[in-house]
């Protein structure tokens, strides 16, 4: 009791409170000062009764009469000697209430230096000798009783007490069957003083065993009511990290329909691991999804690739390197990785280095815009399929930058595809975005002038062009998984610019697979989509993350900032005046646009570039994209919010 309550209290309070706070402190003092002597005095007690009853038995309790002088005096420097050994081993120290395996091995070793030392001091000190299956029964004796005391006061705390006042305490049902769930199990029996009661285990999956450690296996997901109705379950308990995303979200739905608590608890790694930032589980991304993730056909995939020169631009960033990651396991001849950031090629070299086989992997630095730099890539490996994924895509840097967008997305895509015509390459596939499709941004727009001139070649050229929109990859470098993740870590809060916010999203494997998956259908002319369902709310997407990263929905705050320039409230995948088919796989559709003049196309891509090369006007710019694009509904964040909040 601090000073500050005291004073609070009236005098008569004072009073009633005082004698019983100064017998406690009375209690502690003289608890602390002689409990030393007391374990000394506990451990003569024993010692004196181990070595009278190993003398019993060794002479089936008729001990000789030769044998009580050596009896007398052995039993006092037996006694006297083992309380020294057992002193220099600390075996006096700590509460035996929290005894563990550790002071079991510390008995076992003080009892067994003590029968050395016994045995030892015996024979060379004494004409007359203790006989030595005494002093080895002695010795077992000694551990035996001293473990079954100490262990004793576990014993008590730890399960009659609490099967005695059961009622006062939480009935808890841990999920899982694996180590770090028996762990928690056991850390929670020997902290009584939690207040919880563990009724025992829910498997993840049918499984014959019954009993792990002295814990009872109820059932698993598929009883998970009839055991909460049955054992009166309280509340339900998860270690962080040991469900799957998936299993988690099923317990989560389950808990919310039947009004039960759940808890995740943190492991005890987690809690010291120093860092000040909030643990939390690895989040598998498929997790994420809410479907199952698309699998494709790879064998029509390796039918295309399998000994062929491969190009892959932007390869150093998230789609084109998983890109490459795919591509090798279909053995092409020689895999070309482009990118302008040495950095990102190195790292995805390196991790690819190893796993070529008979593939001829080549790391080349460059810029898509340097026209005589990607011609001599071109002239040298002569690639027959070009994989296109470089280019801008974050959408509020692209708005402040608005040339460099053009640059890179719209005249970079346009050099890479004539030199693919040029060469001859057979396949020529344009990573693209939904944001192309009634563009509201800089680098939608841009997008969707690069999908304009590649499929304006399609008739023109022997390459096959085709065209492959994304929504949202989860997991790709900047998109909002990892930012939420690392928003998350830092306690929060998770910042969302519009509660309205909806997103299409696929994983970045099922994004690579799709562009290969395309480049093996494409006959020319195509937009490949794949199948993603529903939009997702990001407002729902980042509450579904902190729950699969193993903390209460409410743990972390969300806070909504407004929406940024030229973004879109939903996205579209295909335009009104676009026709979406089916394709050889389910999952894959392919819509195809107006007819695009390339003349046409030449002509306003020789006005853009002028405005550029003529003008630093960011408005000049964006005046021009509007000329070129009409769908293009970009600029007032007001209008574009007011239009989409009114949309179907």
């Amino acid at each position: 009791m601090n000073l500050k309550t005291t004073e609070k209290l009236s005098p008569s309070e004072n009073k009633s409170i005082a004698p019983k706070s100064f017998t406690i402190r009375v209690a502690e003092i003289l608890l602390f000062r002689y409990r030393f002597v007391g374990l000394i005095l506990a451990h003569i007690i024993a010692f004196v009764s181990c070595f009278l009853l190993a003398y019993g038995l060794r002479f089936d309790f008729q001990i000789p009469a030769i044998e009580y002088s050596v009896f007398a005096y052995g039993i006092v420097w037996v006694v006297l000697l083992k309380l020294g050994v057992f002193y220099l081993f600390n075996s006096f120290h700590g509460w035996w209430r929290y005894i563990a395996f550790s002071d079991l091995q510390s008995l076992a070793k003080s009892t067994i230096f003590s029968f050395v030392a016994v045995t030892v001091v015996d024979y060379l000190f004494f004409d007359s000798h203790v006989p030595r299956t005494v002093v080895a029964i002695d010795a077992l004796l000694t551990f035996l009783v001293l473990g079954s005391v100490r262990s004793s006061w576990r014993l008590l705390n730890e399960e009659i007490k609490p099967r005695i006042f059961r009622s006062n305490r939480k009935r808890v049902l841990l999920v899982g069957t694996d180590h770090t769930v028996i762990r928690l199990g056991h850390q929670m029996r020997s902290l009584p003083s939690l207040g919880y009661d563990v009724v025992g285990f829910v498997s993840r999956y049918p499984e014959s065993r019954k009993w792990y450690s002295n814990f009872r296996v109820l059932g698993n997901f598929d009883s998970m009511k009839v055991i909460l109705s049955c054992y009166h379950v309280d509340e339900i308990m998860v270690p962080a990290g040991s469900l799957s995303g998936q299993d988690m979200r099923k317990l989560r739905d389950f808990c919310t329909d039947t009004q039960h608590t759940i808890k995740v608890v943190p492991s005890v790694e987690d809690l010291l691991n120093g860092s000040g930032r909030i643990p939390v589980r690895e989040v598998d991304i498929n997790d994420l999804l809410g479907r199952d993730p698309i699998v494709l056909d790879t064998g029509r995939i390796g039918a295309l690739l399998k000994g062929q020169v491969v190009l892959v631009t932007g390869a150093g960033g998230s789609i084109g390197s998983e890109i490459c990651r795919q591509i090798v396991g279909f053995q092409p001849k020689i895999l070309l990785i482009l990118g302008r950031g040495e950095n990102r090629i190195f790292e995805i070299e390196r991790e690819l280095r190893d796993k070529m086989g008979e593939t001829t992997l080549v790391a080349l630095i460059g810029d898509i815009n340097d026209e005589m730099r990607m011609r001599s890539i071109f002239e040298l490996y002569a690639p027959a399929i070009v994989f296109h994924a470089a280019a801008h895509k974050h959408v509020p840097l692209m708005e402040a930058n608005v040339g460099e967008a053009i640059k890179n997305n719209v005249f970079g895509t346009k050099n890479v595809a004539d030199l693919a015509h040029e060469f001859c390459c057979s396949h020529f596939v344009l990573v693209s975005t939904d944001k192309a499709v009634n563009p509201t941004s800089v680098m939608g727009t841009t997008k969707h002038l690069a999908e304009r001139y590649v499929l304006s070649r399609t008739g023109r050229s022997a390459t096959k062009f085709v065209v492959v929109r994304f929504g949202n990859v989860l997991g790709s470098n900047g998109s909002v998984v990892p930012v939420f993740q690392e928003q998350i870590r830092k306690g929060g809060p998770i910042t969302i610019t519009d509660p309205r916010m909806k997103r299409f999203f696929m994983s970045i494997p099922e994004a690579s697979q799709l562009v290969l998956q395309a480049a093996s259908l494409g006959s020319g002319g195509e937009i490949f989509v794949l199948d993603m369902g529903e939009p997702v709310l990001i407002s729902e997407l980042a509450k579904d993350l902190i729950r699969l990263s193993g903390l209460s929905p409410d743990s972390i705050d969300i806070e909504y900032t407004g929406i940024r320039p030229g973004e879109k409230l939903y996205e579209e995948l295909y335009f009104d005046e676009e026709t979406s088919l089916p394709t050889d796989h389910k999952k894959i559709f392919a819509a195809y646009h107006r007819p695009f003049e390339h003349t046409e196309v030449l002509e306003s891509f020789d006005m853009l570039k002028r405005v550029i090369d003529e003008s630093t006007s960011r408005e000049v710019i964006l005046q021009t994209l509007k000329q070129l694009v009409p769908e293009l509904n970009h600029f007032s964040n007001a209008h574009s919010v007011e239009q989409e909040a009114t949309a179907p």
